[in-house]
């Protein structure tokens, strides 16, 4: 599968992050300035704190921003594994702390209804997004979105509704809560975030991977900060 992604490489995940954020501070200024508001779709885990940290600094106009998640995992928001609380502690702390959150979890108390809701709560963002940041792990996944989950083909289905889906991960939390493909590409932007010698091994092989299949055909082209 042919990926046309433009490749930014950065000489350390400090640089990689810092540089990221200044692109996505610049496209929600204009976004504000153009529209009145702006929306950002943000990943979790670990590669992406540089970046909440440098993008928390920006001084942007937060009141007039919504956030939200490309995935989450089914657990309390209050948990340990929680992409809600990461970008709390993270992100929305000072002038950033203005910023319209919109968390996929909620309190539903199955997995489908989570995903129902978080896709009603969701409808509050205008579409298309402004910008979605993915990132990418060790074995291809992007968002929850992994390699022989159930449901994958499905929520990786171009045609598909654009909705938030319930995906399995192979390590705990197992049960998540994500995006899927039709989702992520409703948006004017999307980059994808990732460092390390080890996943950019990954990514050059990811010819049928989830992350692959997301990037592919996107337009404008998506972009890749990455960095040793």
């Amino acid at each position: 599968m042919t990926m046309l992604v433009a490749t930014l490489r950065h000489l350390n995940a400090v640089q990689a992050a810092e540089a990221l954020a200044a692109s996505l501070a610049k496209q929600l200024s204009a976004a504000v300035k153009s529209w009145g508001e702006a929306s950002l779709v943000l990943s979790g885990g670990r590669t992406p704190w540089p970046l909440l940290q440098a993008l928390s600094a920006e001084p942007l106009p937060w009141s007039r921003i919504m956030v939200t998640l490309t995935d989450e995992r089914f657990v309390p928001v209050d948990d340990a594994h929680s992409n809600e609380r990461q970008l709390r502690e993270v992100l929305l702390q000072g002038p950033a702390a203005q910023a319209q959150f919109i968390g996929l979890r909620g309190t539903a108390g199955t997995p489908q209804q989570a995903a129902r809701e978080a896709w009603e709560r969701l409808a509050a963002i205008a579409r298309p997004f402004d910008a979605v940041v993915l990132g990418m792990g060790d074995d291809g996944h992007t968002a929850s979105l992994f390699p022989g989950s159930p449901g994958l083909a499905e929520a990786l289905d171009a045609h598909a509704a654009p909705a938030c889906v319930v995906m399995q991960a192979p390590v705990a939390p197992v049960v998540r809560l994500s995006l899927n493909l039709a989702a992520l590409r409703q948006t004017q932007q999307l980059y994808l975030h990732f460092t390390g010698e080890a996943k950019w091994q990954v990514w050059a092989g990811a010819d049928d991977l989830p992350v692959s299949r997301t990037l592919s055909r996107t337009n404008p082209l998506a972009q890749l900060y990455w960095a040793p």
